[in-house]
């Protein structure tokens, strides 16, 4: 019923969800680009549609009553920006303690332009030995699609050149907002 529900909101939103790849018990799911809140809602509709669930980051100012409650039932996890804790050892622990457990992550880490995408959610999948999946909200077509799923190799350059390149001609809502990150 959930996943008709979703499916209905999102065809009446004018957008479709294309998910050719298999279903995972783990993996982390790499969203891009992230440059509105809008993101968040049409992406969590695109999955729930596709019947999946996955959990996800949010910082923890958003974690309060009664938001709490509703994103807690959603699959969140607070996070918070300004400690430094170890935030990829804390996920991986949680992965492999779970039978089940999908998480989406933005590597951009903000609405906000950067060219230097976080790289957690890769050390996550390399650490816990799951694939990524890598998934783009394309607003220009009106798609969300998970089409490519990518094993990270420990190569982290090679890698994060592959995944990165993915993107390349995803349009976001706020294209100004989008940088493919920069190597150094």
């Amino acid at each position: 019923m959930k996943k008709q529900i979703c499916k209905f909101i999102l065809n009446l939103f004018g957008w479709k969800a294309v998910v050719t790849v298999p279903k995972f018990d783990k993996s982390v799911i790499c969203v891009a680009p992230h440059t509105s809140n809008w993101d968040f809602i049409i992406g969590k509709l695109a999955y729930t549609s596709a019947g999946l669930t996955a959990h996800f980051m949010i910082k923890k100012e958003w974690f309060v009553f009664p938001f709490n409650l509703v994103f807690k039932s959603m699959g969140g996890i607070p996070v918070s920006r300004n400690r430094h804790t170890r935030l990829v050892d804390q996920v991986v622990k949680v992965m492999k303690e779970s039978k089940v457990f999908n998480i989406a992550i933005t590597p951009e880490g903000t609405r906000q332009r950067t060219e230097n995408w976080k790289k957690g959610f890769y050390y996550i999948a390399l650490e816990a030995g799951v694939p990524i999946q890598l998934a783009y909200m394309d607003y220009s077509r009106r798609v969300v699609g998970i089409e490519k799923v990518f094993y990270p190799t420990g190569n982290e350059e090679a890698d994060l050149k592959e995944i990165v390149s993915y993107y390349k001609d995803v349009k976001a809502k706020h294209p100004d907002q989008f940088a493919l990150h920069k190597f150094k």
